[in-house]
């Protein structure tokens, strides 16, 4: 290449061009010899052998040497006649335009400060005389304006106008600005690239515009810089500051070379690699983007924007330098450097490290080295380290979530542990749930451990973690999250607290709304109401928690009690639709059907009323028939065995023995007239086949038919319709005798007419019109009428000292050990006692409930609690054993161990440690039962339990207490912990690895254990089924509505309500109980009988539905054993073999006549017939001369009341806290006559209520 000014070695006079590497020289033909040398090496690094003086004469040509290559020179482009380089004329220029600029500025600013100074003397004046003119203004007389100053006011406008408009332009408060700006930055790094390809040509050399297509684009480029230079002038407020900017500066030696070239014909890479000083200003054109938002990437952008435009630039200058060489060496000390060894040498150089392979060698690239080094490595020591610091701190898990088209996510965020996350996790991702195809994306502000990231990246297919705050709207974008009530207010939302307190927050917000299906998961709250079920049934907390838990079958061939119990838990709640041939059918035919044909327990379904509300009944009783359409709830193994509800067809299916056979069959559903689903109805009440009954006529059908056609048949329960259709038979002509008619007639009469309202309505039963008196003026429930509710009580009425506990001889109670004190926080002991004081018990049924605990704490508590009755507090500590003792403990159907203070301690293996310590206290304490006898006939009676006679030993009323307990290892006891591992210590006896999962261990498969943890699962549970929370909800909290959450949400309280039989309705629903079989109407089966012969008996006898055994857990050897420890069986199958000892989980009705059973075995015996009939009696049907006697019979009964109480005054109560004129007490003491025994039991013979089992236990 030539040496003059190429990127060859030595110098040429001319501006000779060439082409390195290859390419071809274009040369004038008249350059002078002496001036023209060529190499045919491009790579060589060695100077070329120069000419002779230049001060010669003579015209010589030095001769090259073997293995150069002479190029011949080109006549295309016709450059300098004189062959001399014009680096100087570009440089000029852009000097010349700088420094005119300047010149320009600064002369305009001294003749205006020259100006000012001249003229200061004149501005004088004109202040005098603009004072004289506003005294002669005052004076009246008014002088005209000058019209030189509004021209000058004028012009001061317009240029303010345009400068506003300039400014506006260039600045990126406006789209167009934005634009502007990122336009202008986009075209310097193009020039910057064309730059980069320039280089690898000569330094100079000659082009022609109109051929070269990159000096075009560059000429293009760089009009649009000089129109955008003169905006940012225009704009500028200081035209000095603004000449003087770095911007400026990179416009001044890059534009005006361009035209240069164009004129001259020539090229010149000068200082065009001033255009990297433009990254400079990356981060400002990333934020007008709204790419950087935070603090971090804004400065980790300045920082390598500014180390690299320094970089590049400083290499742009070395590589002009050695390519060039020096002026005063006449450019012979040059050197062929590319732009990017340039680069090399600049970094090896910030680094200090200096191989010593590329360096400078001419003298003013070493004393640009000089002077870089000092700077460039400060800022290599300074930038570096700090870039590497903002790099190596930048989250791991700090990227955004790319949504794939066609597949759900789900964010899950708050208490993101490895805990809580495995159990969900394995509880969402279940193999017997269907494919599942969400993705799931945790959201926690802290990194997660290694245990923690182990877990994600064993699902890493279906989990992706991210790490900030669900607090942080920033955060929410990178996982997709939007405010999602302002996106859609009827998407469903689905919440998990652990306080219940916070829960009032949540529902009192607007958007909230339940019947849109959002849900809150209070943990606190339902591990209190799992707590307060073991209460009525023990081991209840672990079948529901297991049922609501996805578990995988293990199977053992031990005969083991771990073997029936993993049976069990294998099982889990499903919801299907049920198929039309269950249509007209009562819930226990279906029931039944379930069970013995298709292998599934349906324990619930959810019913829809006339205004089309939806609710759950659990065991709803014969009274309701299934409709079309039907949801249940069944208890199964297995997602695929619960279709069979759903598939089963009468025609295909009735004789098929193994239900793996029932499947999609081919019929096709017929649609049965309204006639017919009437006709279905009507007989299916009587117990008659459709042939045989009358109830609904053929003159109907057409009627019925056309109603059906004009009304739609609402789906209500169909014995609502068959009853309005009888009743729209009776109005129609009739030719039936008038025997026929009479009979017919009469079966509308008979209290099973209408089972709906007999079920409903206790109001209604004969008898109760005494009820309705009474509770019309008295507030027993709560508002809703789900709850027991009394006045509000001082705490000081309810707090028993130790004298008084024992004095008071507690029996069948609850004892609730409470630890925690003034500082520790609230766990709502509210949702333990609520479930307990469920309306669909009656009063003398009610657990007495005794907290023994700190008083300061309950204290706190007892604003919630004093609306329930039957409470009482025993200051003092659960680790005393006095003051269990003094609440007598041994005779307690329950002891509940709770702690307040989990959450102060840090160590999480020592969060248990008080509940621990109480219940091994409790269980090393030992008993006289003699003392408890002997307190208990000196008042004059035998505490409930001891009593075979007494109706609190029925099989349905709870656990048959054991004769006598002397050790406190045989106390029901239930445990509350924190940390799953911890279990291991509440049993010594027991041999569970520390490592065993706590459903696997002894004492939650005993349900003596609860922990929260097993809750965790509730999430992926109502995601994939919304009516499960509800259905828990119904089973656990006693009956707690969305419309009584919000008045607790309200008001923070129960409110009272006087009852109506809307209210007196609500008490109608099932409830659980622990059915025996040792003796009572079961008994036969307890020995050897079947299983499901037992739950089809309960079913069609009593409306009890079975689903589960309570047994002894050592009743699998053959030698008996003395271990009272019981273990939960869920769901056995039919041919499951019973012992007498087991303990049947049942869901019984509620029964209406409990109340007068209890009465019958209290009132006296020898009381006589005569008196009965003097005075009402609430199993008598009232009659118009009772309605008008009624406030005598009342006075009459009040002074019965008030001698009763007299002659009890003496006695100490069984209950402190109980009303004087509690129901129980006022209305079951008079005996009843024949004429009324004989009554009831004609409606009991016609009635479709459920008798007694108690009363059917004396019977038998």
């Amino acid at each position: 290449m030539a040496n003059g000014g190429g990127g060859g070695g030595g110098s040429s006079s001319g501006g000779g061009g060439g082409g390195g590497g290859g390419s071809s020289l274009r040369m004038s033909s008249n350059i002078h010899a002496n001036h023209l040398s060529l190499d045919a090496s491009s790579s060589s690094s060695s100077s070329s052998s120069s000419s002779s003086s230049s001060s010669s004469s003579s015209s010589s040509v030095h001769e090259p040497k073997m293995d150069a290559l002479i190029i011949p020179v080109t006549m295309e482009v016709p450059c300098d006649s004189r062959g001399q380089r014009m680096w100087w004329a570009f440089l000029a220029s852009s000097m010349v335009t700088f420094f005119g600029g300047l010149f320009i500025i600064l002369l305009w600013r001294t003749l205006k400060y020259l100006w000012t100074v001249c003229c200061h003397c004149g501005g004088k004046t004109k202040e005098a005389q603009k004072i004289n003119n506003g005294a002669s203004q005052a004076d009246g007389t008014l002088k005209p304006v000058d019209e030189k100053e509004e021209v000058v006011a004028a012009e001061v406008g317009w240029m303010t106008s345009v400068k506003d408009w300039a400014g506006v332009m260039i600045s990126a408060q406006t789209l167009t600005g934005r634009v502007l700006v990122v336009l202008v930055f986009a075209l310097s790094i193009g020039a910057l690239v064309i730059y980069f390809i320039d280089s690898s040509n000569p330094i100079e050399s000659c082009q022609n515009f109109y051929k070269d297509f990159t000096l075009q684009i560059d000429m293009a480029f760089n009009v649009f810089f000089l129109l955008y230079f003169g905006l940012r002038f225009i704009a500028a407020n200081d035209k000095l500051w603004f000449w003087l900017e770095v911007n400026s500066v990179v416009d001044f030696f890059t534009v005006p070379p361009v035209f240069v070239s164009v004129y001259l014909n020539r090229s010149w890479l000068g200082l065009r690699f001033l255009r990297a000083l433009r990254l400079i200003q990356f981060s400002e054109i990333l934020q007008f983007l709204n790419i950087l938002k935070t603090s971090n990437s804004i400065k980790l952008v300045n920082l390598l924007s500014i180390f690299i435009s320094t970089w590049l630039t400083a290499a742009g200058f070395i590589h002009l330098v050695e390519n060039s060489g020096d002026p005063w060496e006449n450019f012979q000390n040059n050197q062929a450097l590319t732009y990017w060894e340039c680069v090399y040498l600049l970094m090896v150089t910030m680094s200090t490290v200096g191989y010593g392979d590329v360096y400078a060698k001419t003298t003013l690239g070493r004393l640009f080295m000089v002077f870089f080094i000092l700077g460039g490595l400060a800022m290599f020591a300074s930038y570096v380290p700090e870039i590497i610091e903002l790099i190596g701190n930048r989250k791991k898990y700090g990227g955004s979530y790319s949504a794939v088209s066609g597949r759900k996510h789900i964010v899950v965020c708050g208490h993101i542990t490895l805990e809580s996350v495995s159990n969900f996790l394995k509880d969402f991702l279940h193999k017997d749930r269907d494919d599942v195809n969400v993705e799931i994306v945790f959201l926690h502000n802290i990194s997660p451990n290694l245990e923690l990231e182990a877990l994600f990246k064993r699902h890493f297919t279906q989990v992706e973690f991210y790490q900030g705050s669900v607090l942080n709207p920033h955060d929410l974008a990178r996982v997709k999250v939007i405010s999602i009530k302002n996106y859609h207010p009827k998407i469903r939302i689905i919440t998990q607290m652990l306080q219940y307190h916070n829960k009032a927050h949540l529902l009192n917000i607007p958007s909230w709304n339940w019947k849109e299906g959002d849900d809150a998961i209070c943990l606190a709250e339902l591990k209190l109401g799992f707590i307060a079920q073991s209460c009525l049934a023990q081991g209840l907390s672990t079948m529901l928690a297991n049922l609501f838990s996805m578990r995988s079958f293990i199977k053992i061939e031990e005969d083991t009690w771990q073997k029936y119990y993993l049976e069990g838990v294998s099982n889990e709640m499903y919801t299907e639709y049920l198929s039309s041939a269950f249509v007209g059918l009562s819930f226990p035919t279906v029931c039944e059907l379930c069970f013995v044909k298709l292998k599934l327990l349906m324990i619930a379904i959810e019913y829809k009323s006339a205004n089309r509300e939806s609710r759950i009944l659990i065991n709803p009783g014969n009274h309701l028939k299934i409709q079309e359409g039907t949801l249940g709830f069944f208890i199964a193994s297995d997602a695929k065995e619960v279709k069979r509800a759903f598939f089963y067809c009468k025609a295909c299916h009735d004789d098929i023995t193994d239900p793996k056979r029932i499947k999609k069959c081919g019929c096709k559903r017929p649609k049965m007239s309204i006639y017919k689903r009437m006709r279905r109805a009507c007989c299916s009440d009587c117990g008659r086949s459709e042939r045989d009954c009358s109830c609904m006529s053929g003159r109907v059908r057409g009627n019925v038919d056309t109603l059906g056609r004009a009304f739609p048949l609402s789906p209500v329960s169909v014995n609502d319709c068959a009853t309005s259709f009888r009743a729209f038979e009776d109005e129609q002509p009739s030719t039936l005798s008038p025997k026929k008619k009479q009979r017919n007639g009469g079966m509308r009469n008979s209290p099973s007419s209408s089972p709906k309202l007999m079920r409903h309505d206790p109001l209604l039963i004969p008898g109760n019109d005494q009820i309705d008196n009474m509770d019309s003026n008295v507030k027993k429930y709560d508002s809703t009428g789900m709850f027991h509710w009394c006045a509000p009580k001082e705490i000081e009425k309810v707090i028993l000292t130790r004298s008084e506990a024992a004095m008071t001889v507690l029996s069948g109670h609850v004892v609730v050990c409470i630890f925690g004190d003034v500082s520790s926080a609230l766990i709502g002991l509210r949702n333990l006692v609520m479930p307990l004081r469920a309306s669909n018990f009656h009063y003398h049924e009610l657990k007495h409930i005794v907290f023994v605990g700190s008083i300061e704490y309950l204290k706190r508590e007892w604003e919630t609690l004093h609306n329930f009755p039957k409470v009482s507090i025993l200051p003092g500590t659960p680790l005393s054993r006095a003051d269990l003792r003094a609440v007598n403990i041994n005779l307690c159907d329950m002891c509940v161990i709770l702690s307040a203070n989990q959450n102060n301690i840090d160590d999480t293996s020592l969060q248990d440690k008080e509940c621990i310590l109480a219940s091994l206290n409790i269980k090393s304490m030992q008993f006289d039962d003699s003392i408890g006898v002997l307190q208990a006939n000196s008042q004059g009676f035998t505490p409930p339990g001891m009593d075979r006679s007494s109706p609190d030993n029925s099989p349905v009323h709870g656990m048959l207490r054991q004769p006598s307990i002397t050790t406190g290892v045989n106390i029901p006891i239930i445990t509350e912990l924190v940390n799953d591992t911890n279990v291991q210590f509440l049993d010594q006896d027991d041999d569970d690895d520390p490592d065993t999962e706590l459903y696997l261990t002894q004492p939650f498969a005993c349900g003596t254990a609860f922990a929260v943890s097993v809750l965790d699962s509730l999430m992926s549970a109502t995601y994939f089924n919304d009516n499960i929370l509800t259905l828990i909800r119904t089973l656990v909290t006693g009956g707690a509505t969305p419309e009584l959450e919000a008045l607790i949400a309200e008001e923070n309280a129960l409110r009272g309500g006087y009852s109506t039989p809307q209210t007196l309705a609500n008490r109608d629903r099932c409830r659980v109980a622990q059915l025996a079989l040792l003796d009572g109407p079961f008994a036969d089966l307890g020995d050897g009988g079947c299983y499901g012969d037992l739950f089809c008996k309960a079913l069609k006898t009593y409306n009890m539905l079975c689903f589960g055994i309570y047994r002894l857990r050592d009743a699998h050897l053959s030698t008996p054993s003395q271990c009272t420890k019981r273990y939960v069986i869920t769901n056995p199958p039919y041919e499951f073999e019973l012992v007498p000892t087991d303990l049947i989980f049942c869901l019984m009705q509620f029964d209406h006549n409990a109340g007068q059973s209890r009465a019958s075995l209290s009132h006296s015996s020898h009381s006589s017939q005569s008196s009965s009939k003097k005075s009402s009696s609430v199993h008598s049907i009232p009659s118009t001369a009772n309605r008008q006697n009624r406030p005598k019979s009342r006075e009459s009964r009040d002074k019965q009341n008030a001698t009763r109480m007299n002659r009890m005054g003496q006695e100490k109560k069984w209950f402190t806290d109980e009303p004087d004129n509690a129901y129980p007490r006022n209305i079951q003491i008079k005996p009843m006559s024949t004429h009324m025994a004989n009554q009831i039991n004609q409606y009991k013979s016609t009635s479709s209520l459920i008798p007694p089992i108690r009363e059917v236990e004396d019977e038998c």
